[in-house]
């Protein structure tokens, strides 16, 4: 499969916490929650920062890069919409402001790729969603 656009899964919930990164995605950008207080960038978005306990928290823009920290290609869907695109590989992206996040390989199967590897942020229409995916930084090295 060619493109992701036309598979119907199941998407994120959004909430009155999560809106502003889902809305940046569709802008294809990153958007962390950021701590006022003790100056460190998080992720999942939560309404108190899991560093300090702060609930001074807001949202700043990420630079969108990351390096994998591990990774496993998926051959058997866990739901089965995503089935179409499989193989595929999923991602713990280490952010380079320094939150771990779970994502998904925009590229072809097969690619090569291991620990280490610098990634750049893809925002990738899912059905009727817009996902934060990435991608391999050729550009970085």
């Amino acid at each position: 499969m060619e493109s992701y656009d036309t598979l119907n899964v199941p998407g994120p919930i959004i909430t009155s916490i999560t809106r502003p990164f889902w809305d940046a995605a569709k802008r294809g950008e990153l958007l962390l929650p950021f701590c006022d207080d003790c100056g460190q960038f998080f992720f999942y978005p939560r309404l108190h920062c899991p560093h300090c306990w702060s609930d001074r928290v807001g949202w700043k823009r990420g630079s969108g890069r990351g390096t994998v920290k591990s990774f496993s290609r998926i051959h058997r869907a866990g739901h089965f919409a995503w089935q179409p695109v499989t193989p595929y590989t999923l991602l713990l992206v280490r952010l380079e402001e320094g939150p771990t996040m779970l994502s998904q390989l925009a590229s072809t199967p097969g690619v090569a790729l291991a620990v280490g590897d610098p990634l750049r942020l893809r925002c990738v229409t899912v059905g009727k969603f817009t996902l934060p995916f990435f991608e391999l930084d050729k550009s970085a090295g």
